[in-house]
């Protein structure tokens, strides 16, 4: 790992699987072989379908429900453990993205932590700007809570990152106002927690990350903000209040321009007294533990992601 990575106690750095590297090797030759990434309504079909290859878990069923007024679909596992549920944001920039298409994944992380997960179908930008998706996070997991489900776990990968990183504290301090059941937990993968792009990696992953870029990013963050502050603690969790957060738990890739989005925020959280679990995966590029069919570091990812889930909702 680079040696200018913050010294935390609570961080664990995955070596490369050889068969990860070929394997990614191959990804990383297709994927230059692809237009590149652009975030924006245009791209929403490519992206879901995308996401709709990830395998579906045995032994789960899914189904489109609305919870709290906001729709989604519950995926839900055969053992699933009674009064506790897993609230899913998915990725896609804010401007990309469907809880239809993130079924799958869903499910292989309900099938893990013997939970049901519920992935909200968050409104997306630029139809719907900033704060709407925070608003509709919040809205979602009220309902879930207003349902009797009072073990409630936050997760999500890449934006949805920040919008679970950002709902965890929220609804923490709304535990502390006014007695909302607090989250037991959070868990992000590639969460993007600095929407105003300052984090060092950015520039120095740039030779390494063949999936995102800085102009790619800065589309998203217009997209989504216009004129609001990429520093609002709703936008960006990175500079909001981290007192009396659940334990976080965050997977991220050394390969990936937001390899410093993690390392801050995990930085931050330890130096809260907040337990912090850091996993950082060489040769991973963003979100890779989506591709399950493929890198063994991917179900590794995975399974760590069910244990921890397990042992926070399960107690």
């Amino acid at each position: 790992m680079n040696t200018d990575a913050p010294a935390l106690t609570n961080s664990t750095y995955h070596a490369e699987h050889f068969a990860d590297r070929a394997a990614m090797l191959v990804m990383r030759a297709m994927i230059a072989l692809q237009p590149p990434v652009e975030f924006g309504p245009a791209g929403r079909a490519a992206f879901d379908d995308l996401l709709t290859k990830t395998p579906s878990a045995d032994g789960v069923s899914c189904e489109a429900a609305t919870v709290g007024g906001v729709p989604g679909w519950w995926c839900r596992p055969a053992d699933a453990v009674d009064g506790g549920a897993i609230l899913y944001f998915h990725g896609g920039a804010f401007v990309v993205g469907s809880a239809q298409a993130y079924r799958h994944f869903a499910g292989q992380i309900a099938t893990r932590a013997r939970a049901p997960v519920f992935v909200a179908e968050y409104r997306l930008a630029p139809e719907h700007p900033f704060p709407a998706a925070v608003e509709d996070a919040e809205t979602v997991y009220r309902g879930l809570a207003g349902a009797g489900l009072h073990r409630i776990a936050v997760v999500g990968d890449s934006a949805g990152g920040a919008l679970a990183l950002v709902t965890a504290a929220r609804m923490a301090q709304a535990a502390r106002d006014s007695g909302t059941p607090a989250p037991v937990g959070a868990c992000v993968m590639s969460p993007w927690t600095d929407l105003a792009l300052t984090g060092d990696s950015i520039e120095t992953r740039a030779k390494h990350d063949p999936l995102l870029n800085r102009r790619v990013l800065e589309v998203a963050v217009q997209l989504y903000l216009g004129q609001s502050d990429a520093k609002d603690p709703r936008a960006s969790p990175l500079y909001g209040d981290v007192a009396g957060l659940p334990p976080v738990l965050l997977h991220v890739g050394e390969d990936e321009i937001l390899l410093d989005d993690a390392r801050r925020y995990a930085d931050l959280l330890a130096k809260s007294g907040t337990t912090a679990e850091l996993h950082v995966w060489q040769g991973m590029v963003h979100v890779f533990p989506a591709n399950l069919a493929l890198l063994n570091a991917a179900r590794q990812a995975l399974d760590i992601t069910g244990e921890f889930l397990r042992s926070n909702i399960g107690r």
